[in-house]
Formats: structure tokens, sequence, C-alpha cells
């Protein structure tokens, strides 16, 4: 059944096609897209932010520096940028402010994870890094 969804099996009615990417060529997709969301809103920061100016199918036009509000616009697919959206949802549930901080932050840790990922630290150390750093800042 597994050989169904291996790359050389092209003989199968149920190859789905595609291929199959792991490791670090994965982590470094799921960082880039955390960056790339980040950078669309990172300018909006603070009380010198530029405003967005959004248009959707339809053609209505949305002018914001609310980054609740430009994520919530924008058709995010990747998986990991999907979850930076939900993160400023969840932000702005929460608190009610501070959903672009949140995601500059978040996708910055996530590339600092992948820099010592690389440095061939074991992501589990890098995690519990984190972790200790979090207790420690709540303390």
């Amino acid at each position: 059944m597994s050989g169904i969804f291996d790359a050389n099996n092209q003989d199968s009615a149920l190859f789905i096609g595609g291929t199959r990417v792991s490791g670090q060529q994965v982590r470094s997709q799921n960082v880039m897209a955390a960056q790339s969301i980040a950078n669309v809103i990172k300018t909006s920061l603070g009380p010198v932010g530029l405003d967005k100016m959004l248009v959707d199918d339809v053609g209505d036009v949305t002018i914001s520096n609310d980054g609740a509000t430009i994520l919530q616009l924008l058709e995010v697919e990747h998986p990991a940028g999907k979850i930076l959206v939900k993160l400023a949802q969840q932000q702005d549930t929460e608190v009610g402010d501070g959903t672009t901080s949140v995601v500059v932050i978040a996708a910055e840790l996530l590339r600092r994870a992948n820099e010592l990922v690389k440095s061939h630290i074991h992501p589990a150390t890098v995690i519990a890094g984190y972790r200790l750093a979090c207790k420690e800042a709540n303390r």
C-alpha cells in the first residue's frame, strides 16, 4: 500500500505525482513562509508604521496598518503561514493588541532556530532552550 506514494512507482493507478520533501528542506520552506508573512506586516509596526492597501477579488479596497486586519485579508495557503495568521488572531482575541509584534517575533524565533539547526544543534536542544527562555521571561 505504501508503494503507491513512492515517486518511483509511476505504474500505479493511484500514483499522486509530485515529490516528497523532508528534513532541512521542509524546515527552510516553513521558515521562509513565516518570514514572508512577517515581512508583509513588519512595515506597519509602530507609531510610524505604513498603511497597507489590500484589494480583494471583487475589487473592494481595504487600507489598514493593523496586523490582524492585514493577515485576515491575506489568502495564506502555506501551513506555516496559516499558523502565524492563527497566532495573530489568537493574540487579537486574548489581548486586542500586539498582533504585528507577535508575528514578527515568532518569525524571527523560527529563523534563529533554523540557523541553530543548520549549525548542527539538535532541534530538541533548541526547543529546550526556548522553553527555558520562556520560563525565565515569565519569572
